[in-house]
């Protein structure tokens, strides 16, 4: 059983300091370069995926039923229990949106606002800003963005224009309505740069619904990326029509670029371990030609082909499992200490890598999944091993009489 290990760490030991080792090292240091590269852009890649899930989800609804006609959204007590038994939703939050025209001074730019409650500011804008002030009467909160384009301070008065819809085609003014900047929010997003918050109440009254009644209703997931399944399910069952939305028809691309580059990254660097795997089977061919005479008289001392296979099966796998390991060694420490590697760069050279605000978070993240890691170690074990086949069997079909001499 140790037979084929003991003679192939025999060649190993004789050939070690000459031009075949070095290039079995040289191999070696391709197939953990390519390890330790792959599981370093997975972890960076499960890092973007984490943050988007924890970060940016955690702000935008995951899914959305808005109103179709000017009544708004009501809720009946059957789809609320429903909802409450059903383990995939965390929570179906009710609230208003409408777009509009924010004004101060002579400038002008269209935003977002928002109606919201207290259920609404406990689930997503906890101690973002002091809603009891909010409620207070016409006060509004203003993304942080926005406020420093509009040159807006605190306790300045804006006001806001909301288009008036109409079933024929004569022009009706926008209602116009005029708020108290009381405090600003950073969802880090562009959101900042378009979003006004108000007190449901308020504008409920602006776009005269019921007072049981939403424009929109959101909801939030145990798993926002079950989101358009379940969106449309329970869209399907709703009592009154509805528009469907989610998350992947809004910023569902970040999701898709993030998938399409852990794909690439997969197919790129399998292919750079495989051509590290190259110098594998160049060493192992210059081997068999130095090692002809011994491979002679092993197989004229009874030696199977099959023995003979095994022997530089072995020798190929040491060089790249050896190889594979150390790359998975550096792969986990770079992995682990990506973030502060890059702050000390971005201390020392002053460069920003990655821009606040222009992404969904302020930096490259990083988040090491184990069994992409042992992925990585098979998948350099699994082309290496297949990349000493060939010269074994070549090995293997010397015929010794040809080669004592």
């Amino acid at each position: 059983m140790f037979l084929p290990y003991f003679i192939a760490s025999n060649i190993d030991s004789k050939q070690n300091l000459g031009f075949i080792g070095f290039v079995a090292k040289v191999s070696g240091i391709g197939v953990g370069l390519g390890c330790a590269s792959l599981i370093l852009l997975l972890s960076v890649m499960n890092g973007f995926e984490h943050e988007l899930k924890t970060s940016l989800l955690a702000k935008l609804p995951h899914g959305e039923f808005i109103q179709v006609d000017d009544k708004g959204i009501s809720v009946s007590r059957q789809f609320t229990l429903k909802h409450q038994n059903d383990n995939r939703i965390k929570d179906v939050l009710q609230i208003n949106k409408t777009l509009g025209l924010i004004q101060h001074s002579t400038a002008v730019k269209s935003t977002q606002i928002i109606g919201v409650d207290a259920h609404y500011y406990n689930s997503k804008h906890r101690d973002a800003y002091d809603f009891d002030r909010l409620k207070a009467g016409n006060n509004v909160v203003l993304g942080t963005s926005l406020m420093k384009e509009l040159e807006i301070k605190m306790g300045d008065s804006i006001q806001l224009l909301i288009p008036q819809t109409s079933s024929s085609s004569n022009f009706r003014l926008p209602k116009s309505r005029w708020f108290t900047v009381i405090d600003t929010i950073d969802i880090g997003t562009q959101l900042n740069d378009a979003i006004a918050i108000v007190h449901k109440p308020v504008l409920t009254d602006i776009l005269r619904l019921a007072p049981d009644a939403s424009s929109h209703l959101e909801f939030v997931f145990a798993d926002p990326f079950q989101a358009q399944t379940i969106v449309k399910e329970y869209g399907y069952e709703f009592e009154q029509p509805v528009y469907l939305s989610s998350w992947f028809r809004t910023h569902g691309h970040l999701y898709y670029d993030i998938e399409l580059v852990r794909t690439v990254i997969y197919i790129v660097l399998l292919l750079l371990i495989c051509i590290a795997c190259f110098n594998v089977i160049s060493s192992l061919v210059m081997s068999v030609k130095e090692q002809s005479k011994s491979i002679a008289i092993l197989k004229t001392m009874g030696a199977t082909n099959h023995l003979i296979t095994r022997v530089f099966v072995l020798k190929g796998l040491r060089s790249t499992a050896t190889g594979a390991v150390f790359g998975c060694i550096i792969g986990v420490l770079l992995s682990v200490y990506l973030t502060e590697i890059i702050a000390f760069f971005e201390s020392v050279t002053g460069i920003v890598v990655l821009e606040s605000g222009v992404y969904f978070t302020a930096g490259i993240p990083s988040k090491l999944v184990w069994w992409n890691v042992a992925l990585a170690f098979l998948l350099s074990v699994f082309v290496g091993w297949l990349a000493t086949l060939y010269p074994a069997k070549k090995a293997a079909g010397l015929p010794p009489v040809d080669h004592l001499h």
